[in-house]
């Protein structure tokens, strides 16, 4: 068996079952083994930041990583937006570039370039090959790495020679993940005097202690001592809805943090980090603890938030409270102009239970969180590490994850261009995917930082930069030619009636939502 066979039977017998590809010349022997590993799952996608923010997505609902199949550094170099956003939200995946050939490399190729440049700022691990006996092992060790605590990118570069020439067999071995590292004592400790003081204090929760168990216990901690419960800006999964835990979200603007966090004067870190602002404005600083306020990391990322939690809980005395839960709560009344807000309500009337939802509304869905709290039980996606085009890819990934399970991507128009191609993915995949296009035909979240950086009142070339019309972009015919049927609705009665009939049928489809 040659390389690239041995390493697709290793990573299914690692329990990495699905791979997100854009394959080139270099990576054709991997194309070729996929017909003889029958349990590996190739979803194609058309671009290759459709096909990392695929991977984000599936690893974000599977729990487990996804590998991509990238051709070269430019595939790779195509692909590192979304796996930026997927280094940030701390997820496993697995990435297999092809190279030339180890006596090609020479040559300087067109093609050939540094890959593991381009990897190292996205990946957590990073290893090039160099005979096709050591690609079993390597496979092996990728998997390893990729499920290392938090989750991170792990990157395995393959040359083509290695990928062709004969390897040793696939390693049928339990991957051995280390496991998460304990809380201190003394962390706990810390956390639970600051608790008792009685002073105003928050709980400042990301990663697992977001997920159901989490919050279950944070809200413990909340209702014994008093804190409040935020959440980062951005987060990689959120459990939230009606009978869960609720937990607030830390606005995206840093002065609404100042007005957030005021008097504060215990803030406990839960797998997260002080907050900072998401850009630096003049005259404001980045750091966005109020002043006067102790921080106490109780957990970080890489280990174990939920013993952590636990533990906590029982040093605080609150193993019998009660934790505050989200009401049930669903408008009933949707009408008048079409925009954010009349969005939100419909969806907060309509989201089915257990529905996952990839958010990339970006300037148009503010109002989104507060509405759909009282919502069915769901999970919240969001685009992490702040680079547009995730929203499309990341619902993409999430329906192959969790196939019984609708999916619903908010989508600014601006953005979806990036990866409209996810589109193309959704139809051939027969994927339970509604998109709801918010099309207000400008970068309105740009025009809003115009104005916040100082840069005073846009002239006609900014204005220019800003809008997405001369021509529009034409929703329905974009998907409808990747094979999504679609919609464009002007109203919030249309939009409403139009979204109750997509989450009746299976996916994908597509709305697109005109905002005036």
């Amino acid at each position: 068996m040659n390389g690239a066979e041995s390493l697709l039977r290793t990573l299914v017998n690692g329990g990495v079952n699905v791979c997100f590809a854009n394959p080139g010349t270099s990576e054709m022997q991997f194309v070729a083994a996929a017909d003889r590993v029958p349990n590996m799952r190739c979803v194609l996608g058309l671009y290759e930041g459709v096909v990392t923010g695929a991977a984000d997505g599936y690893a974000r609902m599977a729990n487990n990583p996804a590998a991509t199949l990238l051709h070269l550094g430019p595939g790779l170099a195509n692909g590192l937006a979304n796996l930026h956003n997927a280094m940030r939200a701390r997820v496993s995946i697995i990435n297999i570039i092809g190279d030339q050939a180890t006596w090609h490399r020479k040559n300087d190729p067109p093609l050939y370039s540094d890959i593991a440049a381009y990897a190292r700022p996205v990946s957590g691990w990073v290893r090039d090959v160099s005979t096709a006996q050591e690609i079993p092992e390597a496979a092996y060790s990728a998997i390893a790495a990729a499920l290392g605590p938090p989750g991170q990118i792990a990157t395995l570069i393959v040359p083509a020679d290695c990928a062709w020439s004969d390897a040793d067999e696939p390693i049928t071995d339990p991957v051995l993940v280390p496991d998460f590292e304990r809380a201190s004592e003394d962390a706990v400790q810390a956390a639970a005097a600051a608790l008792k003081t009685g002073e105003p204090a928050v709980l400042l929760l990301s990663g697992y202690a977001l997920r159901e168990k989490g919050l279950e216990l944070s809200g413990k901690v909340a209702a014994a001592t008093g804190a409040r419960l935020l959440c980062d800006t951005f987060n990689t999964r959120l459990q939230r809805g009606a009978g869960r835990v609720p937990v607030e979200r830390l606005p995206y603007f840093p002065e609404r943090v100042g007005e957030m966090l005021a008097g504060v004067r215990h803030m406990i870190i839960v797998g997260s980090r002080p907050p900072v602002g998401f850009f630096a404005y003049p005259g404001q600083s980045g750091e966005l603890t109020p002043p006067g306020c102790a921080v106490h990391v109780l957990a970080r990322p890489d280990q174990h938030i939920i013993d952590a939690l636990k533990r906590l809980v029982s040093m605080v005395g609150a193993e019998k409270a009660d934790p505050a839960r989200q009401p049930a709560q669903r408008p009933t009344l949707i009408q008048g102009p079409l925009n954010g807000d009349t969005i939100a309500l419909s969806l907060a009337a309509l989201m089915p239970e257990q529905a996952i939802v990839a958010d990339e509304s970006i300037s148009d869905g503010f109002s989104l969180l507060k509405r759909t709290a009282g919502a069915p039980p769901h999970d919240w996606l969001f685009i992490t590490g702040g680079a547009i085009g995730q929203g499309m890819p990341l619902a993409t990934g999430a329906a192959i994850a969790s196939p019984d399970r609708k999916v619903i991507n908010l989508q600014a128009d601006g953005s979806a261009m990036y990866t409209l191609q996810a589109l193309w993915t959704q139809a051939r995949e027969s994927l339970d995917v509604t998109t709801i296009i918010y099309a207000n035909r400008r970068y309105r979240i740009l025009e809003i930082e115009h104005e916040r950086v100082g840069a005073g009142a846009p002239g006609p070339k900014a204005r220019e930069m800003f809008s997405l019309d001369r021509p529009n972009l034409d929703w329905v015919r974009l998907a409808e030619g990747m094979g999504v049927p679609a919609r464009r609705v002007h109203s919030a009665e249309a939009f409403h009636r139009q979204l109750a009939a997509y989450l009746r049928e299976p996916g994908p489809n597509l709305i697109e939502a005109w905002i005036d």
